[in-house]
This record gives structure tokens, C-alpha cells and sequence, in this order.
């Protein structure tokens, strides 16, 4: 690893605006971007991914690899990530800094606590429980109705036994109501700072939070409560952009980490303005595959701060492919050219639904070792006759030299083609003509069948005048429909919607589906069983 400063300094960033935590990971003063206000933006590009499967698509990965390879080939490119959370890092998924020759460094730091942030959010978020708390056992002049507090609890670990709990418990412990606990990546607060654009507009945004309903039906902010400013003050550092490096040395800013089937998958918006005023190219990531990512990069992240997308990138791999072409995990590593034939129409899917939003895209094959030449070269033709570019990553293998042709396909592109980026639906649709648009455009759905409960919860939102936010769909990542069983490119299925909240703050309406939860449980054998320190101190079974 290069020194972190020495990594600023050749993007040209004075060490007056770096806070330095170490020699290898920084913040980066909000005052950089008010005084670098008239250099034109670069270009932002976006990578996404077919729906994951149980052998990994390698969209991190090939962000990085990316990054990595545009600068090798003389574009100042900055990589802008979400960072991980300490839930999935223990449960399932292992690290998020991707890996082999396309990672990001220090990773056990990143990984594990980082310079704090979701930590602060994580007590910001529990400041607000604790008030809400206090306000009622003090008198409850707000007249809250404690069977209307919608405010949960928070903490950045999955723990299936907390998502429903029961508070006040016990004489001079509060007033006894059901609660629960969501993983803090869910959180409306991590939502509120990935979105925000100064700090001005942060503490804005936690004063329009809805922490409850009195018993007149009317909303409680976090305003009401005067708990906003404590929590600006907890939040006022981790609202600045990390920065650290590639295996290469190409800066990374990683800031923020919604995750993207329970919020909106996105890296925040002050860390992505930041980098267009430094870098000739961005290149970003959504998480999950496109269907939720980059549909909510699209429609919440570039609709509420004006973003302008260039391009996007979807990677695919042969392995998710024949997979959801009805191969088992075990048999993917065989030749199987059918399989694979019916695995491209989920990948054709992503592909159109991406050109709805009116960005060139073009497609990263993510090379596996055992991938079978003929196998690969039956995509690359079959991307071609659908009138998309197609190239084969190695970054894994190679770092930068390895992403040089998706590079340079990506450098023409950019050169040669124009987006005329959209959202794919108004703000003044209403809010189920919004959810009916994602599910018949994105999803191919029939259309959706709520709840009585998630019904009610619809009219209330209205009624109140948030109609006009962009909603944001609670989905499992697997399919496109709420059943991650149903592989492939299904169609005419009905989306179940069990609930509907209300993120005002962040500005947008969350939308449950299926059996999404927003507090994760730990898989049988969870990750955190293979994590240890070894005698020298180092960190292994992390990344």
C-alpha cells in the first residue's frame, strides 16, 4: 500500500483536506468540494450485475478491476463503493472489498470498523429510540400513542431473535409496547446520510424523520422529539467520504452501505460528487443485481441529487448464467452450452431494463478459471446480436491489465455514445402507479396485491403528502419476482406487498415484498465461524 497521502496527492487533493486515520485510510473535508465548485464533473459510470446466484457475479470485484484498468490506460478514474457491513461480513457473505488482484486496502479495516461510520449511524439511530422513549415515560406531552411507534431499534449485526421485541418490561421501565431491532444498513438514518449534500441538509433530513403517530393519527418527527441536533453532532464525521486505495494504488472513496434489497444499494451522494470533481471517470457500484441496484440508483439516488449517468456496465458470469438456466451449484464448472442458452434470459432482461432508463450498457463477462472457451464466446455472439458490446474481465487474475478490453470498450462508448438519462417513472404518479410501474417494467409482473394492513399504511402516506417521493421496493435479490426460487426471466407473477413505510427523511417509501426482513438472520454455518487471528496478528477467513 502507497501512503494515503501519496494517493491524494496524485488526484491532486491537498493533504490540508485529509483527516487521516493511519497511514492508509483518511477522510475528506467537506470544504474540498465548495472549493473545487467550477471544475466540470467527470463522467459517472455504473456497475451492475444479473440477480446473484450461489457462485458469485463479482460486481465489487470488477468495479475495482475496473477502476484499476481505466487508469491504466490514462483516465484519472476514482472508484466510489459502499462500505461493509459487519452483518453480512459475519453471517453469509464474508468480506466486501473485493479480491485476487482487484481489492481494496486496507481490507480487514474496511471490513471490520472502518473510520466509524456505521457505528455513528448506529447510535444515531438508537439515540432517537431511547428519546422517543423517554418523551413518554416523561409525561408524553406529544401524546404519543405507543402502539404507533414506529421507530425501531438498531445494530450493524444480524440477529434473527430481535427483529420482534418487547419493551418496558418490568416496574419503572416505560410504558410496555412491542418493538424490534433492524440491522443498521437498513436504517432510515444510513438512507438520510448516503443522500444528504452537505451537513446543513443531513440535519434537515433527521428533522422530517417520523418517529411515531399521536393518538390523533399525526406524525411525531424526530424534530418534535429534539433529538436532531445530538444526532448531527454524532453523525458530523462520518458524514465526510472515506478514501483509501486499490490494490494499484487508484483512490476508492467508500462511504455509506445501504444494502440494496431492504434500501437503496447505494454509495452516498456527497462521496460521488466529491470524486466527479476530482476524477475524469467515476466508476460506482448498486448492490445486488439490476432489478434493485441499479433501478434504485436510477430512480432515488440520480432523480433526488441531479445526477447524470454516462454508462453502465452489467456484469454477468458463465457460471450465473447456466445456473439460472437450471443447473445445479455443483454441476456448474460442466460444459453445458443449452443451460447457458437458457440462463441468457435473465441476462437479456437486465439488459433492456436497464436501456428503459436511456444508458448505454454494455456487458463485463467476469472469467472463472474453469470457464469453457466456447461457452464464453456463445455469450460474447449472442451479446452482439442483441446490439451490446460484451467483453471478457480478468481482474481477478490480472488487476488492471486484466479489465483493459471492457476499458477500453467502456472509453469508446463514452466517446461515441450519449445518454439521455430518465427516470422510469414521475414524481407525481401516484405511489401505487409507481410500485405497478417497477413490477410490469422492471420485474414483468402482473402487477401487486396488498395486504389489508400494507393498504392502509398506502392511504395514510397519501393522505399526509408524500405521494410525490419515489418509492423504494424490499425485495429478495434472487429473482425478479418476490419468490427467490423462481430463476430466470419469469413473467405475469403477482408481487405480495405485506408492508409499507414511510422514509421521509431520506424521501422515499419503502415497500416490503415477499418475505423480506429487515433485521438478516445468521446462515446454518455462519462466516464468522471461519474468522480468526492467527499468531502473527493477522486477520484470516475475512476477505
Amino acid at each position: 500500500m502507497k501512503p494515503i497521502i501519496n494517493v491524494a496527492k496524485s488526484f491532486g487533493i491537498d493533504e490540508k483536506y485529509l483527516e487521516l486515520y493511519g497511514k492508509y485510510k483518511c477522510k475528506i473535508d467537506l470544504q474540498i468540494r465548495e472549493d473545487l465548485r467550477d471544475r466540470p464533473d467527470g463522467k459517472l459510470v455504473l456497475v451492475t450485475a444479473m440477480n446473484p446466484t450461489p457462485a458469485g457475479e463479482g460486481k465489487t470485484l470488477t468495479t475495482i478491476g475496473l477502476s484499476q484498468a481505466l487508469n491504466a490506460i490514462g483516465i484519472p478514474t476514482i472508484a466510489a463503493l459502499r462500505e461493509p457491513s459487519l452483518g453480512p461480513c459475519f453471517g453469509m457473505k464474508g468480506g466486501a472489498t473485493g479480491s485476487g488482484k482487484a481489492e481494496i486496502l486496507p481490507a480487514e479495516d474496511i471490513n471490520l470498523h472502518f473510520t466509524g461510520d456505521i457505528h455513528a449511524i448506529t447510535a444515531a439511530h438508537n439515540l432517537l429510540s431511547a428519546m422517543i422513549e423517554n418523551h413518554i415515560y416523561h409525561g408524553n406531552k406529544l401524546q404519543i400513542d405507543t402502539q404507533k411507534i414506529v421507530w425501531k431499534h438498531a445494530m450493524d449485526m444480524n440477529d434473527r431473535s430481535l427483529r420482534r421485541i418487547v419493551c418496558g418490561i418490568g416496574d419503572g421501565n416505560g410504558s410496555v409496547h412491542e418493538s424490534g431491532f433492524m440491522i443498521t444498513t437498513a436504517s432510515e438514518i444510513m438512507a438520510v446520510l448516503c443522500l444528504s449534500e452537505d451537513l446543513s441538509d443531513l440535519r434537515q433530513r433527521l428533522g422530517r424523520i417520523i418517529a411515531a403517530y399521536n393518538m390523533a393519527g399525526e406524525a411525531v418527527t424526530a424534530e418534535q422529539i429534539g433529538a436532531v441536533d445530538s444526532m448531527t453532532v454524532l453523525l458530523k464525521d462520518a458524514i465526510k467520504p472515506n478514501m483509501v486505495q486499490t490494490a494499484e494504488g487508484t483512490p476508492v472513496f467508500v462511504h455509506g452501505g445501504p444494502f440494496a434489497n431492504i434500501a437503496h444499494g447505494c454509495s452516498s451522494v456527497i462521496g460521488t460528487k466529491t470524486a466527479l470533481k476530482l476524477a475524469d471517470i467515476v466508476v460506482t457500484e448498486a448492490g445486488f443485481g439490476a432489478d434493485l441496484g441499479a433501478e434504485k440508483f436510477f430512480d432515488i439516488k440520480c432523480r433526488q441529487s441531479r445526477l447524470d449517468p454516462a454508462a453502465a456496465v452489467l456484469v454477468v458470469t458463465i457460471k450465473a448464467l447456466k445456473y439460472n438456466g437450471g443447473v445445479s451449484k455443483n454441476e456448474l464448472d460442466d460444459l453445458n452450452v443449452a443451460a447457458l442458452q437458457a440462463g441468457l434470459a435473465n441476462m437479456e432482461r437486465h439488459i433492456e431494463n436497464i436501456r428503459k432508463f436511456r444508458v448505454p450498457v454494455m456487458v463485463a463477462i467476469n472469467h472463472f478459471a474453469h470457464d469453457h472457451d466456447e461457452e464464453v464466446a456463445f455469450v460474447v455472439d449472442h451479446c452482439r446480436r442483441l446490439g451490446v458490446r460484451a467483453e471478457v474481465s480478468d481482474v481477478w487474475a490480472e488487476g488492471g491489465a486484466g479489465g483493459q478490453r471492457i476499458a477500453e470498450t467502456l472509453r469508446d462508448i463514452l466517446q461515441n455514445e450519449t445518454s439521455s438519462f430518465a427516470p422510469l417513472y414521475t414524481n407525481d404518479s401516484s405511489l401505487m402507479d409507481k410500485i405497478e410501474t417497477i413490477i410490469r417494467q422492471i420485474y414483468r409482473g402482473a402487477g401487486a396485491h396488498l395486504t389489508p394492513s400494507a393498504f392502509k399504511k398506502l392511504e395514510q402516506i397519501e393522505h399526509l403528502g408524500y405521494s410525490n417521493m419515489p418509492v423504494c421496493m424490499a425485495k429478495t435479490p434472487y429473482s425478479f419476482s418476490d419468490q427467490p426460487a423462481l430463476l430466470g426471466a419469469p413473467e405475469g407473477f403477482t408481487v405480495q406487498v405485506k408492508d409499507i413505510t414511510l422514509s421521509a427523511g431520506a424521501g422515499f417509501v419503502v415497500v416490503h415484498t415477499g418475505n423480506i426482513v429487515t433485521m438478516p438472520g445468521l446462515p446454518k454455518v455462519p462466516a464468522a465461524e471461519r474468522i480468526y487471528l492467527d499468531e502473527s496478528g493477522k486477520v484470516n477467513g475475512l476477505v
